[in-house]
């Protein structure tokens, strides 16, 4: 549940609030399926990449963690270096 909410909060970070969201044309569950299909999407991309070899699998993981970054969903501390 944590990353759903790190992920909704960061699609409404620049919406104007009031009591509701007056410009949000998507309900909640939408917007998080949204966002969700958006991010697993860029990963496969990622994985999909047939450029990077084996040991190059470091590379791929990071860019895997950027799109979470992206999104707004840290990674935790085992990627605070």
């Amino acid at each position: 549940m944590e990353l759903a909410i790190s992920l909704l909060a960061k699609r409404l970070e620049n919406q104007p609030m009031y009591v509701h969201f007056p410009q949000l044309e998507l309900s909640a569950k939408e917007l998080l399926e949204s966002t969700s299909y958006q991010a697993l999407c860029q990963i496969r991309e990622i994985l999909l990449d047939d450029t990077l070899s084996d040991p190059e699998c470091f590379q791929k993981i990071e860019r895997i963690v950027r799109v979470f970054e992206a999104f707004g969903s840290d990674c935790g501390h085992r990627h605070d270096f």
